[in-house]
């Protein structure tokens, strides 16, 4: 059930980073998804460094800095996809 979470956690996490940046990132729900997925990973990572990955009550922080990592994921991977899905062509606006 927990890979079932996550992918459910991934979506929305993707979805409101995708929302926060500004144009369009031209991704497929699933890439979203994944990069959501990672923008968890990495939030809960830094979450457990920094010392507040259990806290009593709701993790706003912990919550907060996995949104953080998904909106550099998407950020960073937009373009990586594009690159990737066109041969290193740019397409023009």
């Amino acid at each position: 059930m927990n890979w079932l979470w996550a992918i459910v956690v991934g979506i929305i996490l993707g979805v409101i980073a995708r929302a926060i940046l500004p144009g369009k990132q031209d991704i497929p729900l699933w890439l979203t998804c994944i990069y959501g997925i990672l923008g968890a990973i990495v939030g809960n990572a830094v979450a457990g460094w920094i010392g507040v990955r259990h806290t009593g009550g709701f993790d706003w922080i912990r919550h907060l800095l996995q949104l953080a990592g998904a909106i550099v994921i998407v950020a960073l991977g937009t373009p990586l996809w594009q690159t990737i899905r066109h041969g290193g062509r740019r397409e023009r606006a």
